[in-house]
């Protein structure tokens, strides 16, 4: 399947707001829109997401119907579809992790993340995925260190990453259609932090620390601490030192 209409801009202020507003408008679902500077593009959690000449800012517009709920599900498999793209532009591409739900991480520095907007009370009207990725340039954020692929080697294209990228993309919401949500979980994982893994969710004034144990079948995160298993739905997660101390009380974010 590859229903894609692939249009290209010299520069946008953000791919994404560009193709939530054709998608008010009626649009049908296939278009991707790729701009080569993006000048006010946004990120999770209101921040804005910087790019530059060269790398990836690319959004998609689709209409898959079904409960609005599943828009978490479409959440990871972005993500896992940003990894396994990037992954084949990598001169290591075991290098590249995923962080929950959809942060493409190159040995534990920011590579790539996915913004997901939808509309839908009940079931999803329309769902925009927003990709950005570092391939010749990485922004400075003080709260997080970030990389790009140019630190390896040549940076690839952005057309060329946008044209794998939505054959992935295809191609995964195929598998989705046809076997649900276990083969799209059990390759997530396999990109993902290690069993294990010292993790913080913070989500507002709220903080877990644990150890990353996994996905349930719904998609959420399950996080092991003090001999319990908490189930996160919301929340940025960050590394924490291995050793660092729970703290004494902890709460389900779920």
């Amino acid at each position: 399947m590859n229903f894609w209409a692939l249009v290209v801009h010299d520069s946008l202020p953000s791919t994404s707001d560009f193709c939530i507003d054709r998608a008010r408008a009626g649009e049908p679902e296939g278009l991707a829109v790729l701009a080569r500077r993006q000048t006010r593009g946004r990120g999770s959690r209101g921040r804005i997401w910087q790019s530059s000449a060269g790398d990836l800012s690319l959004s998609v517009l689709l209409r898959p119907g079904g409960a609005a709920a599943a828009a978490g599900c479409w959440a990871l498999l972005a993500g896992l579809v940003l990894a396994e793209t990037l992954a084949r532009f990598a001169p290591d591409p075991a290098a590249l992790r995923l962080k929950w739900p959809n942060d493409v991480l190159l040995d534990e520095r920011k590579l790539g993340g996915v913004l997901i907007d939808s509309a839908g009370a009940d079931r999803l009207d329309w769902l925009v995925i927003g990709f950005g990725a570092n391939l010749a340039w990485a922004p400075d954020i003080p709260d997080r260190p970030t990389t790009c692929l140019a630190a390896l080697g040549p940076a690839p294209e952005p057309e060329a990453v946008a044209e794998k990228l939505l054959t992935a993309l295809a191609h995964w919401r195929e598998r989705l259609d046809a076997g649900g949500f276990a083969s799209l979980r059990a390759a997530w994982l396999a990109r993902a932090h290690p069993a294990g893994t010292a993790l913080r969710i913070q989500a507002g004034d709220r903080e877990i620390r644990g150890a990353f144990a996994g996905l349930t079948e719904r998609g959420t995160l399950l996080l092991s601490a003090e001999g319990r298993l908490h189930e996160v739905a919301a929340g940025e997660v960050l590394a924490c030192p291995p050793d660092a101390r729970l703290p004494s009380t902890t709460c389900s974010l779920a």
